[in-house]
């Protein structure tokens, strides 16, 4: 019976967390919050009365079309509610579908989310890619999703020097003009000059 109860506590810990953590870069898909929770790994903790949860070993945590691939997920909730998370990985690595219809993936060696803040970190070899082909790279990348603020740094920025992403680096994708999208309508060809 306790291990059942555990169980539960572990996975609305997990549910909180991966929830947060999924709305937090982008617009997850909507129907992901309704989907089951489903956890693999080797090992698995959980302290009902410290209200944490601890997956070790091949962590696969998978909820609708949001993924994460970590070592070792460790999630706590405080006595207010909110929910903490940590994944740690080589990578740790999370993908998901967004609203539009595109995937956006994120990896780091450590990401960390703080309900409280609200707030996303991605430590050591960060990056953010979506589909569309836009990537942000950097050492260090945080997400405030209460200002939807990004901030990223190079190794040395971040303090890490000697390790990481020596530079930021950005790619921004243009976006397709009107034409050139499927179903569109191609813009008429100019009139020609009359012939003199």
């Amino acid at each position: 019976m306790r291990e059942v109860r555990l169980a539960r506590v572990a996975l609305a810990l997990v549910a909180a967390f991966i929830a947060a953590l999924a709305a937090a870069p982008a617009r997850a898909e909507l129907t992901d919050r309704d989907r089951p929770v489903n956890i693999e790994s080797d090992r698995m903790n959980a302290d009902d009365s410290k209200k944490t949860a601890v997956f070790e070993g091949h962590v696969v945590l998978t909820q609708g079309t949001l993924t994460i691939r970590a070592d070792r997920l460790s999630i706590r909730q405080d006595k207010e509610g909110f929910q903490y998370g940590v994944a740690e990985g080589n990578p740790a690595m999370f993908r998901q579908k967004r609203d539009g219809g595109d995937y956006i993936d994120g990896e780091a060696q450590r990401i960390e989310y703080d309900g409280r803040a609200e707030r996303v970190q991605f430590f050591e070899r960060a990056r953010l890619h979506r589909d569309a082909g836009d990537d942000v790279r950097g050492n260090y990348i945080s997400y405030d999703s209460r200002t939807q603020y990004f901030t990223v740094q190079s190794a040395k920025e971040a303090g890490t020097q000697g390790s990481g992403e020596s530079r930021v680096r950005v790619v921004i994708m243009p976006k397709k003009a009107e034409s050139a999208q499927p179903g569109s309508k191609a813009a008429p060809a100019p009139a020609e000059a009359p012939a003199r």
